[in-house]
C-alpha cells in the first residue's frame, strides 16, 4: 500500500515538473530575443453606438518586427511602416511584452505569449488603444486587436 502512495506520489511530481518544462524553455527563448517578428492575420475593431459597445472580426494582413530587443535594459526599437521608434520591453516568465506610448495620445501593445503557433512561431496579441471621430480607411481610429504570432531570433 505505501509502496503504491509512493508510486503515485513520484509519478505526479514528475507529470508536474514535465509539464512546467516548457515555461521554462519559454521564458529562456523570450528573455533571449534580439528580433522580434510579428504577423498578424485577424483583428477586432470595437466601436460605441448609443453609448454601448460593439465588435467586429476582420481578416488582417499585419506585420513589423522589433530589432534591437533588449530584455535586460527594457528597450527595443519596433518597425514599421511608418519607420522605427523607441519602446519599452517587459519580459515575465512567459511573456514578453512590448509598450509604445505615443506623445499624441495613443497606446500600443504586443504581447508574445509563451506558447507555441507552430514550427518556430509563437502566439501574439497586438493591441492598439486610439479614437478619433472620423474613421479613415487604412488608419486606426477605433480601438483594436489583432491575433497572430511571432518569431523569434
Amino acid at each position: 500500500m505505501m509502496s503504491g502512495l509512493l508510486l503515485t506520489g513520484a509519478l505526479l511530481l514528475n507529470v508536474v515538473l514535465l509539464g512546467a518544462q516548457p515555461g521554462r524553455d519559454a521564458a529562456g527563448a523570450l528573455a533571449a530575443a534580439k528580433i522580434v517578428k510579428c504577423e498578424f492575420t485577424l483583428y477586432t475593431v470595437a466601436s460605441w453606438k448609443d453609448g454601448t459597445p460593439q465588435a467586429e472580426v476582420k481578416p488582417a494582413k499585419l506585420s513589423f518586427r522589433f530589432e534591437e530587443v533588449d530584455t535586460d535594459g527594457g528597450t527595443a526599437q519596433v518597425v514599421g511602416p511608418f519607420g522605427a521608434s523607441d519602446i519599452v520591453v517587459r519580459v515575465s516568465m512567459d511573456t514578453l511584452h512590448f509598450v509604445q506610448s505615443f506623445r499624441d495620445g495613443p497606446l500600443y501593445v504586443t504581447t508574445v505569449i509563451g506558447r507555441p503557433a507552430g514550427a518556430g512561431r509563437w502566439l501574439a496579441v497586438h493591441t492598439r488603444h486610439e479614437y478619433t471621430d472620423v474613421s479613415l480607411p487604412g488608419y486606426t481610429s477605433r480601438p483594436e486587436q489583432y491575433y497572430g504570432s511571432c518569431t523569434l531570433e
